[in-house]
C-alpha cells in the first residue's frame, strides 16, 4: 500500500506541494523503501538476462550463441547500460545501508515494516543486511574474475579474454566453484525475501496476493539461482574432463 498511498497524496496536493512531496522521496522512509524496491526489481531482471545468457554456454554445444551474445555485450551501447546498472547497484546498496541503520536505531533488530512480523518474518528477512554483504563480496569477486578481463579490457582497448576459456579456468577450480555456490546460496536467501518485499512495498500486498507473491518469488528465484549453479557445475565438469 506504500505506492498507492504515495500516489493518492500527490493527487490531492497543489503543484507546489507535489514538487515538495516528490523532493522528500529521497528522505522519507517510504521513499527509501520505494527506491529499494524499484532498483531491486531492475537488478532481478538483469540477473534473469545474465542467467539465460549463461545457460546458452551449457546447451549450445558449438558455443555459437554464447559467443555471439558476448560479442554483442562488447558493443558501444553497453557503455551506456553498464553505468546505469552500476548506479542501480550503488543506489540499492546505499539505501539498504541507510534503511538498516535507521531501523536498528528505531526498532532494534527489526529491519522491515512487515505486518504481523512475528508470524511472517524469516531467517533471510532477519539477516538481509548480512546476506547483502555476502552478495556484495561475491559481486566483487565476479567483477575481478570476469568483467575486468572482458568488458573492462574492451573499454581500455586491450585484448579481451576468451569467455569459454575464462569460465573453465576459473570455475574449473573446486575452491572457486565452492565460493560461487556459497555466493549463489546467499543470493537465493536475499532474493526470496527481496522479491515479495519489493512487491509489497509497491502495493501488491493484499491477503490473497501476499501469499501468492511469496510462492511466485520462491519458485522464480529458485529457478534463477539453479540456472547459475548448473552453469558453474557444468564449467567445472567440462574443465576437468568429466564429459570425456
Amino acid at each position: 500500500m506504500i505506492l498507492s498511498s504515495f500516489g493518492l497524496s500527490l493527487h490531492n496536493q497543489s503543484d507546489t506541494n507535489k514538487l515538495q512531496i516528490m523532493a522528500s522521496i529521497f528522505k522519507s522512509s517510504i521513499g527509501k523503501k520505494l527506491i529499494m524496491s524499484v532498483s531491486g526489481i531492475c537488478l532481478i531482471l538483469f540477473l534473469t538476462f545474465h542467467m539465460v545468457m549463461n545457460l546458452t554456454y551449457v546447451f549450445d554445444q558449438e558455443s555459437v550463441v554464447y559467443g555471439t551474445i558476448c560479442e554483442i555485450l562488447s558493443m558501444g551501447w553497453v557503455n551506456v547500460v553498464v553505468p546505469v546498472l552500476a548506479a542501480l547497484f550503488v543506489v540499492h546498496i546505499v539505501y539498504a545501508f541507510i534503511l538498516t541503520i535507521g531501523n536498528l536505531r528505531a526498532r532494534g533488530e527489526q529491519r522491515y515494516a512487515v505486518p504481523n512480523k512475528a508470524k511472517t518474518d524469516s531467517w533471510s528477512a532477519r539477516n538481509m543486511f548480512v546476506l547483502g554483504l555476502i552478495v556484495l563480496l561475491g559481486i566483487g569477486l565476479h567483477l575481478v574474475n570476469f568483467w575486468s578481463k572482458m568488458q573492462l579490457q574492451n573499454w581500455l582497448g586491450g585484448a579481451e579474454a576468451d569467455p569459454y576459456v575464462l569460465m573453465e579456468n576459473i570455475l574449473g577450480k573446486w575452491w572457486y566453484l565452492c565460493l560461487y555456490i556459497i555466493w549463489f546460496a546467499a543470493l537465493w536467501f536475499h532474493l526470496t525475501h527481496g522479491f515479495w518485499s519489493a512487491l509489497q512495498t509497491l502495493g501488491w500486498n493484499n491477503q490473497i496476493w501476499f501469499k501468492r507473491w511469496k510462492w511466485i518469488g520462491f519458485i522464480y528465484v529458485t529457478l534463477l539461482i539453479l540456472g547459475f549453479i548448473v552453469v558453474a557445475i557444468y564449467a567445472y565438469c567440462k574443465a576437468n574432463g568429466c564429459f570425456a
